[in-house]
């Protein structure tokens, strides 16, 4: 039947769906060691802004390849975000319970400091979500990358809301309504949010230089 067919919208839906699982579990065996997933990370939005752009090949390939081509960068930038995460989680929850447990003005100060605390966490969020995809597209350094993924993420805050969203809705589809969705997991996540993220990296990386595509035009 041609909505069945290769070619077909459904079967495109199919083939996604299908990559989405297979690079879901490709990431999560590749998180186990816990300081590898920032490489894992960018591997698979490699793999994703390749599908959102009709490049792939063998996801396989290109993910393993990704792995290994980022892995210093990527599982650097990825231990500093989770020590940065460590120092913010830890120093709120103190915060927390030491507004809780004092009046006055003590209260006060733990408050500002707490309100502190979170717009830091705002600008932890945001830096994240568009580190490892930016990792996966171009090249730069450490300093600069953590930068770009900030000041891009802020600039473009509706792609940024959009991809908290997603991931949000996934976490929350997983853990209320239909666990057995984790099967798709992050894989799903990443595909749905590649084609606004690659859209996004390349308006700001464009060159002016370069030959502009029949989309572009």
């Amino acid at each position: 039947m041609k909505f069945l067919s290769y070619d077909s919208k459904f079967g495109q839906l199919l083939i996604k769906l299908c990559y989405s699982c297979c690079l879901n579990i490709l990431w999560f065996l590749c998180c186990l060691p816990v300081f590898t997933a920032g490489a894992a990370t960018t591997a698979l939005y490699y793999v994703c802004l390749k599908v959102a752009r009709d490049e792939e090949t063998s996801i396989f390939t290109m993910f393993f390849r990704a792995f290994k081509q980022n892995f210093k960068q990527a599982t650097v930038l990825w231990l500093a975000m989770l020590a940065g995460g460590a120092v913010l989680g830890l120093d709120g929850w103190i915060l927390w319970h030491l507004r809780a447990a004092t009046t006055g003005a003590a209260a006060v100060v733990w408050t500002l400091l707490l309100a502190v605390i979170i717009a830091a966490a705002v600008v932890y969020v945001i830096t994240l979500i568009f580190l490892f995809p930016l990792v996966a597209s171009v090249s730069n350094s450490n300093l600069a990358m953590l930068k770009n993924a900030f000041f891009i993420g802020a600039r473009y805050l509706f792609c940024t809301i959009f991809v908290f969203a997603v991931h949000f809705a996934m976490f929350f589809a997983v853990v209320r309504i239909f666990t057995p969705l984790i099967i798709f997991g992050e894989g799903l996540c990443a595909m749905l949010c590649a084609p606004y993220l690659g859209k996004v990296i390349r308006l700001c990386s464009y060159d002016p230089d370069a030959e502009p595509t029949e989309d572009e035009r």
